[in-house]
């Protein structure tokens, strides 16, 4: 034992052992990549069931088989739901599919997400069948543990801070979360441990005093803890420092905060070297680490209240670089929220979550206090004044930021050169002088981006929106996509005509992004443009209908179709313009109708991006109106696999001279304009 303290206290044991771990993750992830070991044809496969989420139609099955991989299994019967056990040996009949890519840039990937979890498959069920029943008396303690959770009102945030299973949560009131930027307390983290630490050891304390004996009951407890809640990291990093601190204390090896945090970054690394991608494992090593680093100028703030306030300015600045990443965005408020609402959960909700799952008939208690806290948020949210939006930064300016937090440990002067990174990082947008045109994959829909250089104007025509639906396109990639790129506000919103896949997100749009005007097209408002108009009155944004031309500084956005049609799609705005001597035009969905009116009215010029009408459909795109616009490049916004079958064949071959692209096979299209040459970019699903 006296060896391996001395060993472990050698002030280059651990370098070496996180220099090994670095040099290991390069091999694993980039020369020797994990990959799967299904062939991609399975109709069955066979594992036992690791956990499960409840939805309205299908219960997501996280299952272990030749590896882990993910069921979406569409029931017909409740009694599947309650039959269901984790741990449980099942044979899943179904195929298989991978997962897709973000297809608009710098949005959720979610099969890089699933790849860091080393998953790589997802399996489409509608039939299960019961192989084994666990005999485990620790699954048998999960099961009911989840199952009583389900059965309560407020589940979904008793499973969320019991259980780290965030999938219950609405998803508008996370996005809320996020925005304040106090996501993080919805995570299981040495918050939550300390809480359920504490009620462990008070109980300890009354059967015994031995240190002995309390290390070994804490360490089964987080052991118990880690089993129960499997799917968070930030609880794999404070459960295993918890393990190695109690095993310190035990054997008093005499290992530092510090090394502590390093063991328990090489042993999950080790299990998954993948892991360093989830932002979950980043915001905690990057926090920890920090905290650590600065923690002798924080012990020597003797005020607590004072201490408090350093703690959460220090844990804003480690964490910034990551949310710019990931969010795009930062507020500057979560600074006075984290101190606010730290000891508003730690104190009210937490325990209550704990009391309530014990006894259920106390849930209105909590769900007040609930709605209070989501209530606060909103009302903070509301008023948005604190939120400073940044365009995605490269690892460079990342490395940087970390730097320069690091040097201003020793010296707060470095805080100045740490503001003008930023400001400049800021400014960055406004550094391009190309022109930006983005065809984004909405779907069966439209939504094209137009960015000016130097980020003077940019335009919006169409929002794009799927019906009957939940799905917001608009707050998952539009809003999302749009800050990563530094656009804070559309000057001009173009809805060409009043059909829900064009104009159905409009509303979430100038509720949740800065619109300075919109313009619609000829013919009468229907009530989907009618319900808009109301919320532009309401925000006093100005709005046009059926002009005939825009002017945006040197260029000139000309509206061809001013004709009134009895029909929407025979309405569409149809606009031409010319960007840096390229000629674009986007078609809505006009017909073959509006088509011949507009050859019979003007001499058009050969056109380099044509935004083909009505997703490709038979009833645009004629063959007259083709050959005299005579586009180089075509672009088809359509949906993968949609009941139309759009695009049509007649129309692919009226267009066949041209090079065509098209969302549900490209993803996202964006035509780059830089040192007068058009350079074209995909986002491939």
């Amino acid at each position: 034992m006296r060896k391996l303290r001395t060993i472990l206290q050698y002030r280059y044991t651990f370098k070496v052992l996180l220099l090994i771990s670095i040099i290991y993750i390069i091999i694993k992830n980039i020369i020797f990549p994990s990959y799967s070991h299904y062939n991609g044809d399975e109709n069955k496969i066979y594992g036992y069931i690791k956990n499960y989420s409840i939805y309205d139609n299908y219960i997501k099955i996280y299952l272990k088989g030749k590896e882990n991989i993910i069921v979406n299994y569409y029931y017909n019967d409740n009694k599947d739901i309650n039959n269901i056990n984790i741990g449980d040996k099942y044979i899943i009949y179904g195929h298989l599919e991978e997962p897709s890519n973000n297809t608009i840039p710098n949005t959720f990937n979610y099969k890089k997400y699933l790849k860091n979890k080393k998953i790589f498959y997802i399996f489409k069920s509608n039939r299960i069948e019961l192989v084994k029943e666990s005999n485990s008396i620790l699954y048998y303690i999960k099961n009911n543990i989840y199952k009583r959770v389900r059965k309560i009102d407020a589940k979904g945030y008793i499973l969320t801070f019991l259980l780290g299973d965030k999938s219950l949560i609405d998803k508008e009131i996370y996005n809320i979360y996020k925005d304040n930027g106090i996501s993080h307390l919805l995570s299981i983290s040495s918050l939550h441990i300390s809480i359920f630490m504490g009620v462990v050891l008070r109980i300890i304390n009354k059967i015994s005093y031995s240190n002995f004996f309390k290390q070994i009951i804490s360490i089964i407890f987080i052991l118990f803890l880690i089993f129960i809640i499997d799917n968070s990291i930030s609880l794999y990093r404070v459960g295993i420092s918890y393990i190695i601190q109690s095993i310190n204390r035990i054997f008093n090896l005499k290992i530092s905060r510090k090394d502590i945090l390093i063991i328990s970054f090489i042993i999950l690394v080790l299990l998954n070297s993948m892991i360093i991608y989830d932002m979950g494992f980043q915001f905690s090593y990057i926090i920890s680490s920090g905290l650590i680093i600065y923690s002798r100028n924080i012990k020597n703030i003797k005020n607590k209240q004072q201490q408090r306030l350093i703690i959460s300015i220090l844990c804003f600045m480690l964490s910034l670089p990551i949310c710019i990443y990931y969010y795009y965005q930062i507020n500057l408020f979560s600074i006075i929220l984290n101190i606010i609402f730290i000891p508003f959960i730690s104190i009210i909700i937490i325990p209550l979550c704990i009391l309530t799952f014990i006894f259920p008939f106390i849930y209105n208690i909590l769900s007040l206090f609930i709605n209070l806290l989501e209530y606060s948020n909103q009302l903070i949210n509301s008023i948005n004044i604190f939120t400073i939006t940044f365009c995605k930064p490269n690892i460079i300016i990342i490395i940087i930021y970390y730097l320069i937090i690091y040097l201003i440990k020793n010296n707060y002067k470095y805080l100045i050169l740490l503001i003008i990174v930023l400001c400049i990082h800021k400014l960055y947008s406004y550094y391009n002088p190309n022109f930006e045109i983005t065809y984004l994959d909405v779907g069966q829909a439209d939504s094209i981006i137009i960015k000016y250089p130097h980020n003077k104007k940019n335009i919006m025509i169409d929002t794009g929106g799927i019906a009957d639906t939940d799905y917001l396109v608009t707050t998952n990639k539009t809003i999302p996509y749009l800050r990563s790129i530094g656009i804070i506000k559309i000057n001009i919103l173009i809805l060409t005509h009043g059909d829900y896949d064009h104009m159905g997100e409009a509303i979430n749009l100038v509720n949740n992004f800065k619109v300075e005007k919109v313009i619609f097209n000829c013919g009468p408002y229907n009530d989907l443009e009618k319900d808009l108009i109301k919320e532009l009155d309401k925000k006093k944004i100005k709005y046009y209908s059926c002009i005939k031309e825009l002017h945006l500084d040197q260029n000139k956005l000309y509206f061809l179709q001013t004709k009134e049609y009895d029909n929407e799609n025979d309405n569409s705005n149809v606009i031409y313009t010319e960007l840096d001597g390229y000629k674009f035009m986007f078609m809505g969905d006009a017909s073959s109708t509006t088509e011949e009116e507009i050859l019979e009215k003007y001499i058009l010029p050969d056109i380099d991006v044509l935004k083909v009408g009505h997703h490709g459909s038979k009833t645009s795109s004629g063959k007259e109106f083709i050959d005299e616009i005579n586009p180089k490049y075509s672009v088809i916004s359509v949906g993968k696999n949609n009941r139309y079958g759009h695009p049509n064949k007649e129309a692919l071959d009226n267009l066949e001279k041209s090079k065509i692209y098209r969302t549900d096979q490209d993803g996202s299209i964006m035509f780059k304009i830089k040192n007068n040459r058009l350079q074209i970019e995909t986002c491939n699903p």
